[in-house]
C-alpha cells in the first residue's frame, strides 16, 4: 500500500470543497451571507480559493460544471 500515485492520470483536476465559517470571511462576504452560519468553499490543489456558495451541493455542481473534480475535505 505504500506504491506512489500518480494524480497527474486521473482526469480532470481535483478540487476540494470544506465548510467555512462565516464569521471567518472577510466582512463585506459576510454581510453576503444571509444569515447563514456556514458557507462552502471550493480551493483547487495549492489551496487557491475559487468559489465560496451556499451549500456542499451547490459547491459540487460547480466544480463539475467548471470540469473539475470534487472531493470534501472533512
Amino acid at each position: 500500500m505504500h506504491t506512489p500515485f500518480d494524480f497527474t492520470t486521473t482526469g480532470l483536476p481535483t478540487v476540494y470543497v470544506k465548510a467555512i465559517a462565516v464569521a471567518d470571511l472577510p466582512e463585506d462576504m459576510q454581510a453576503g451571507a444571509e444569515g447563514r452560519e456556514l458557507l462552502y468553499a471550493v480551493h483547487e490543489a495549492e489551496g487557491e480559493q475559487l468559489a465560496v456558495v451556499a451549500d456542499r451541493r451547490m459547491a459540487f455542481v460547480l466544480a463539475r460544471q467548471n470540469d473539475f473534480a470534487p472531493v470534501p475535505v472533512h
